[in-house]
């Protein structure tokens, strides 16, 4: 957290921070035996031949790796064998904080597999206790004069490109058969090739939402802190050299070995989420040292952003030669249309979500924006021809100024539809659920109403639901659904206290009562009475002092 604020700070400040204007290498010695490391400290610092600009230890790989995450570390010189993380350990993990650090291995041990596994780590050099003074000085002095080397080349690039021929590579990237390469952009390339080199674009997610409120200068300073960040971030890497392209489209030509280069970039996609409002993505192109197959990096990468679309966002896109879509149509598509809205009627989210998935699977492939856009507006169509069917008005509900909603294409992803159509669905369910509830309770409130003003006839649940233009079956569903009580149970609770409310007044004879709340016969009266209350009108009235 802590490094991020100072990543936001150093790139949201009016005045940026000054950048170090010396070329001095930062060394982390590690070692969990406190004496070899003070020995190796002195002598590592004390090397007047070596511009340092300081030099750290660490008595254990954990201690290293939290150092590497405060600061940047040029070189690293080790012991191999050390307690819970060893040195080939920590070597792995500081790689992945820092692909280009570059690391000596120490050993007391001359046993060949430690030697085998260095190699695989490419470690720089590989020195065995005990360590002989000019050995040492002279491998410090290699690898240093190696990173000023790596150093230099990576600014020279970045300068070089940093004028007109930015503008002439970028054009010749974007040629659809480029033909012949200049001889001076194939004189600024051929270095960078040597060891291979790929292009990478980084895209801005949602850019023209996060413009949108904005002023003008606002909208200039906000570009302005993004393309610093970018740069600064390539820049203090070694990535190599970043170019602004077309529509705030940034250009990565790099020669990070290849096994780094996803490392470091998925840093990138990180660090900047975490330093700005709004994410990036990246369209990675392959390796090359074919100057001609640069340009093929560059299609690639570009490749990469199209299908971000299907991809998603905030990520690294590699390989978008070799993707095939596995997104598709759902071929019942009427039939998964009708059970959504049924369950849009029930309030039942998680089927409304099946559903919506379930129609991006099918036989026909949606490679295209048109094809989810044709889709949406099918869905979108018959749900609103079936609610009218219901005497509802989809695009009302949802105050949809037209059938086809502009927004749908402002939006980058299929992700970023489908939550948006969710969303959308969800508030549509949740409109249709409430009506219905305040409709059904509409009808019960007619119902009670009805059976109130003819207690004094015989009613029959047929009878009622005729009466309302349901059937017994449904109505009887209903009124339990909404009441907890049956229909039978509520006309004779209702009944009773009817009864009660006339028994209070003693000048009316009880089987007048028993006519008054629709009993003919007052034997059965007495009975469906007593069954309710526990005792006789008689009894009731005796009771009740009437």
């Amino acid at each position: 957290m802590k490094k991020s604020l100072k990543i936001w700070n150093r790139y949201h400040n009016d005045a940026p921070e000054e950048e170090s204007a010396d070329m001095d290498i930062s060394i982390l010695l590690v070692d969990d035996e406190a004496i070899d490391l003070e020995w190796l400290r002195r002598r590592v610092a004390g090397n007047e031949q070596l511009s340092l600009q300081d030099v750290g230890t660490a008595i254990s790989g954990f201690a290293a790796l939290k150092i590497m995450e405060q600061k940047r570390i040029d070189l690293i010189l080790s012991d191999i064998r050390m307690p819970i993380m060893s040195g080939m350990e920590f070597a792995r993990k500081a790689k992945e904080i820092n692909p280009q650090v570059h690391i000596i291995f120490i050993s007391g041990h001359q046993d060949f597999s430690y030697a085998k596994e260095a190699i695989q780590l490419n470690a720089s050099g590989y020195l065995l206790k005990p360590v002989d003074d000019s050995e040492l000085n002279d491998m410090l002095i290699l690898i240093c004069s190696k990173i000023e080397n790596e150093r230099q080349q990576n600014m020279a690039l970045s300068e070089t490109l940093s004028l007109v021929n930015q503008e002439l590579l970028l054009r010749w990237f974007n040629e659809a058969t480029p033909g012949q390469v200049e001889a001076h952009i194939h004189t600024i390339l051929s270095p960078l090739l040597q060891q291979g080199a790929s292009v990478s674009i980084i895209e801005i997610d949602d850019l023209a939402w996060k413009l949108k409120e904005k002023s003008e200068e606002e909208r200039r300073l906000f570009m302005n802190q993004i393309t610093l960040f970018i740069r600064n971030f390539a820049l203090d890497n070694n990535l190599g050299s970043m170019m602004t392209s077309y529509d705030y489209h940034y250009v990565l030509l790099a020669a990070v070995q290849e096994e780094y280069m996803t490392t470091l970039l998925e840093q990138l996609v990180r660090q900047f989420n975490e330093t700005f409002s709004c994410s990036i993505t990246i369209g990675m192109g392959m390796y090359t040292n074919d100057i001609a197959k640069l340009h093929d990096s560059y299609r690639q990468a570009k490749a990469g952003l199209s299908i971000k679309w299907i991809m998603g966002k905030n990520r690294i896109i590699q390989g978008a030669f070799q993707w095939s879509p596995k997104q598709s149509a759902a071929s019942n598509f009427e039939e998964v249309v009708d059970v959504m809205l049924r369950a849009m009627l029930e309030y039942d989210l998680t089927t409304i979500d099946d559903c919506l998935l379930q129609l991006l699977n099918g036989e026909k492939p949606l490679t295209q924006k048109n094809d989810i856009y044709d889709l949406i507006i099918r869905i979108t169509s018959k749900l609103h021809a079936d609610l009218q069917q219901m005497n509802e008005h989809m695009y009302e509900m949802l105050k949809w100024e037209s059938h086809h909603p502009i927004i749908l294409f402002e939006f980058e992803t299929v992700h970023d539809i489908l939550s948006w159509l969710r969303r959308r669905f969800f508030e549509l369910s949740e409109l249709l659920y409430l009506k219905k509830q305040r409709q059904k309770r509409k009808l019960i409130d007619q119902i009670t109403a009805y059976i109130e003003q003819r207690l004094d006839q015989k009613i029959t649940l047929n009878e009622v639901a005729a009466h309302f233009d349901f059937t017994p079956n449904y109505l009887g569903q209903l009124f339990k659904t909404e009441t907890n009580i049956l229909f039978s149970d509520y006309l004779n609770q209702l009944r009773m206290e009817r009864v009660c409310e006339l028994l209070k007044d003693p000048a009316k004879k009880i089987y007048e009562i028993a006519e008054q709340v629709g009993y003919k016969n007052i034997i059965y009266f007495n009975r469906q009475f007593k069954q309710a209350m526990g005792l006789s009108p008689g009894e009731y009235r005796k009771k009740h002092k009437i």
